[in-house]
């Protein structure tokens, strides 16, 4: 057996005596006392960060300046459709388009080869590119192994959607959007605009849903053929829609009309969508000649942006027909 100690033939070693701590134990049991504030605590995270901010409030840099976790989109960067039915759908009905992107080692079905094979009909250059790629360019979404890029979308002017119409010698039906903020909304909207014959959407430049790959593949195409306008200020273009002989109607949840009651629809007109949270805004509330609201089961209380515009073009589409 190693060591010393019985029945090793060898004398134990005899131990030393423990040496004592001086309290020094007891004294670190105490604690430290109450731990101190983030903002007196130099080495803290948000005292670093609310000193930065204090020092970029001082420079005069502005709030939308400062470093975000997200760095912000550029309006020019192009972007990108994923999905096989999207894609497809998106080439269809000549969505333009740079780059059609393939994965690697795909499965290809019917989607796959019909997407290709419009693809190199139009002259879309096609990438083999791998699937951690894919998910670069989609954002993390549902691409199913295929994408398609699609430049900057090119916005028109306010006054160009009254142009198409009289172009068309009909009668004008533009539908704005307030506050709508989901891109999947702004492409049911288009969707149901372009199938109850409106001649464009006007969205703000700001805290407004874009035209981004999102809303191409919500649309299904129909953005192709819909177009749509950026507005500085929303409330300024609805004023000048009015001036120049168009009706507005506001469509909120708080409205006291029916949307079926009104005596506007058959004319030239403008209807403008609110968000599902906050309804209309208070100054494009103030410029709307009517608000209306759908009638509906006390139950619900509000429709999705997409789904209760696509009912009021229903009705704008109905009331024009009779």
């Amino acid at each position: 057996m190693a060591g010393g100690g019985k029945g090793s033939g060898r004398p134990a070693k005899k131990k030393s005596p423990t040496k004592g701590t001086g309290g020094n134990v007891r004294r670190g049991l105490e604690g430290r006392g109450a731990t101190p504030p983030a903002h007196l605590r130099h080495w803290h995270k948000d005292k670093a960060r609310a000193e930065r901010i204090e020092r970029e409030e001082k420079a005069g840099r502005p709030a939308s300046s400062r470093t975000s976790a997200r760095p912000r989109r550029s309006d020019d960067a192009p972007e990108h459709i994923g999905g096989r039915n999207p894609v497809v759908e998106a080439l269809r009905a000549g969505v333009p388009a740079s780059t059609l992107y393939v994965a690697l080692r795909i499965d290809n079905d019917d989607r796959v080869k019909e997407a290709v094979r419009l693809a190199a009909d139009r002259g879309i250059a096609m990438l083999e590119v791998g699937r951690e790629k894919l998910d670069r360019l989609t954002e993390g979404g549902i691409h199913q192994g295929i994408a398609l890029q699609i430049p900057a979308y090119d916005y028109a002017h306010p006054d160009d959607l009254v142009r198409i119409a009289r172009d068309a010698a009909e009668v004008p039906l533009i539908v704005a959007l307030d506050g709508v903020t989901d891109p999947r909304n702004l492409g049911a909207i288009a969707r149901s605009a372009t199938a109850f014959g409106a001649h464009g959407l006007v969205i703000p430049s700001r805290r407004s849903a874009g035209v981004t790959g999102g809303a191409w593949k919500t649309s299904a195409g129909t953005l192709a053929t819909l177009t749509v306008a950026r507005a500085a200020n929303l409330t300024a273009t609805l004023r000048e829609y009015r001036e120049a002989g168009l009706f507005v109607i506001g469509l909120d949840g708080e409205g006291k009309v029916d949307i079926g009651e009104a005596n506007l629809l058959d004319g030239p007109l403008v209807v403008v969508v609110g968000s599902e949270g906050k309804g209309l805004s208070r100054l494009v509330r103030e410029s709307c000649d009517l608000v209306v609201r759908i009638p509906m089961h006390a139950a619900a209380e509000s429709l999705n942006a997409g789904v209760a515009a696509g009912i009021a073009l229903y009705e704008v589409a109905r009331k024009r027909r009779s």
